[in-house]
């Protein structure tokens, strides 16, 4: 279900003069898993270590987002046989000509026949429709000029709100100060020109950054190279604005279901229906109140 259109978000929170709206695309079938974003958000961001833990369905070390994993690559294994699938890495090269990608491998290690691994970083959405914005009593959450979401550690008060209300799972307290935490996509590197952290390590350049609109036009650029390939599984998720949280300010192309990435198929804004629930119940408290008033005037 579609949440109303909001073309840009940063002005409607407030910004006189917002600049483009910026954002990631994570193309997912150029992730190689190194992990590489993970490290670098911690070590930008001062993320305390959360332990390594090997999971016994998984390779994966880190299990999932959490109020000290601010971006998580997931790793998916499959019993599907990539067959001709492109890796990506001829296309990675033209989008980074700086980057030595002949020292990677030309195909992911994983490509055993009958089985694949399908890898993605996933991160904080930055909703134009936030949840957890809607919910926050402190102004803790706010909505940047970048069109961005971010915590501001200093207010909040821990109060956990905004955890149920992220469709995505997102936001986290952590339990040692009780606040949330989640991905700034770099609030304090944008400021001085500088690209997110987990971008700029990314090796193949399966995290893009920069205006959404760009990023749009790159990603169905992308998508419709796949097709073209055979891979006509690849989409994008959380691209459209008429999607339940009118678009993402991090979205994604994905090479199977958004479920298989454990993402929601449809998401949708929390307190879409907030307002026409105070509405109802206002309107029953009136009723009542009526009621009781001609109750009470028939039995004088």
């Amino acid at each position: 279900m579609s949440a109303r259109p909001l073309a840009d978000p940063a002005r409607a929170a407030g910004w006189d003069a917002p600049g483009e709206r910026v954002g990631f695309f994570t193309d997912t079938s150029i992730c190689i898993g190194c992990k590489a974003c993970e490290v670098a958000c911690k070590e930008w961001n001062d993320v305390p270590e959360d332990g390594l833990v090997f999971l016994d369905s998984s390779y994966d070390n880190t299990g999932t987002l959490g109020a000290s994993t601010w971006r998580h690559v997931a790793f998916i294994e499959q019993a599907i046989p990539l067959g001709g699938q492109d890796a990506g890495l001829t296309e990675a090269r033209d989008l980074v000509a700086e980057v030595d990608l002949d020292a990677l491998p030309a195909t992911p290690p994983e490509t055993h026949d009958g089985f694949r691994w399908l890898m993605s970083s996933d991160v904080c959405k930055h909703c134009t429709h936030a949840a957890c914005l809607d919910v926050c009593p402190t102004g803790a959450l706010f909505r940047t000029e970048f069109g961005t979401v971010v915590v501001q550690e200093d207010i909040c008060n821990g109060c956990g709100y905004c955890v149920p209300a992220c469709p995505f799972g997102v936001i986290d307290q952590r339990h040692a100060d009780g606040r949330v935490w989640k991905c700034t996509l770099c609030y304090d590197r944008l400021h001085v020109g500088l690209e997110p952290a987990c971008a700029q390590a990314c090796p193949t350049k399966s995290i893009q950054f920069g205006p959404l609109s760009e990023l749009r036009e790159r990603a169905r650029d992308r998508v419709e190279t796949l097709h073209g390939r055979g891979v006509t599984a690849a989409r994008l998720y959380g691209d459209d604005d008429g999607d339940g949280v009118g678009g993402m300010g991090a979205f994604f192309l994905l090479l199977d279901d958004p479920e298989v990435y454990r993402l929601p198929p449809d998401p949708v804004v929390t307190t879409r229906d907030v307002r026409a629930m105070w509405k109802a119940a206002a309107g029953a408290a009136v009723a009542l109140v009526g009621l009781t008033a001609a109750v009470a005037g028939r039995r004088r």
